[in-house]
């Protein structure tokens, strides 16, 4: 997809936008393009040419986020150990689940106002879904754990460290400590013998 630069003004407006709007939705404030405009010392014209909703300016705030989280399973996938790339992949996306305020709309939003973020989620989940085959056709994971198990389990962490995470700079650890117990029930066991 090829897109017309912008003039530089007109791009320096779209970043301060960003910009304005990455603060907000960090501060737990929700957007409303108006608002936007005024802190950002811009017309409200400038802000709507920009981004016609609010949406698209949230998903837009999201989209840097979602670029590196598609990457990087993109990457998970070219691990030879099913166990290991998934593995890897669902830490890097806990991670930006408890850092990033943007994804969490974003990605549970059932209709997108951006077809980049169209793009961007169907490769994020379609990638998640083969780390998932693949771990679970080598044994590693429980044959009963399904692909549309994971997104609720992984924003379940999100949601816990939300509500106990502690302060902002010991998120990351009780995430990665929430995500390594969800994980130890996730991977596949062999049956103990009895007696």
């Amino acid at each position: 997809m090829t897109t017309t630069p912008l003039r530089k003004d007109a791009a320096r407006n779209w970043e301060r936008i960003i910009a304005v709007a990455r603060d907000l939705v960090d501060q737990g404030t929700a957007l409303q393009l108006n608002d936007v405009a005024r802190r950002a010392g811009l017309g409200v014209g400038t802000v709507y040419r920009h981004f016609a909703t609010p949406e698209a300016l949230l998903e837009s705030v999201a989209t840097p986020c979602l670029e590196d989280l598609t990457a990087h399973a993109e990457r998970a996938l070219t691990d030879p150990d099913p166990w290991r790339a998934l593995e890897v992949f669902l830490t890097r996306t806990v991670e930006a689940q408890v850092t990033d305020a943007s994804l969490a709309p974003v990605t549970a939003a059932a209709e997108d106002a951006l077809p980049r973020t169209t793009e961007l989620k169907t490769a994020l989940w379609s990638a998640g879904r083969v780390l998932l085959d693949r771990a679970r056709e080598a044994g590693a994971v429980r044959a009963d754990l399904a692909p549309g198990d994971l997104v609720p389990l992984m924003c379940g962490i999100a949601y816990a460290v939300d509500v106990h995470g502690g302060a902002p700079d010991d998120r990351i650890d009780t995430a990665h400590r929430y995500l390594a117990s969800l994980l130890g029930g996730l991977r596949a066991t062999t049956a103990s013998p009895s007696g």
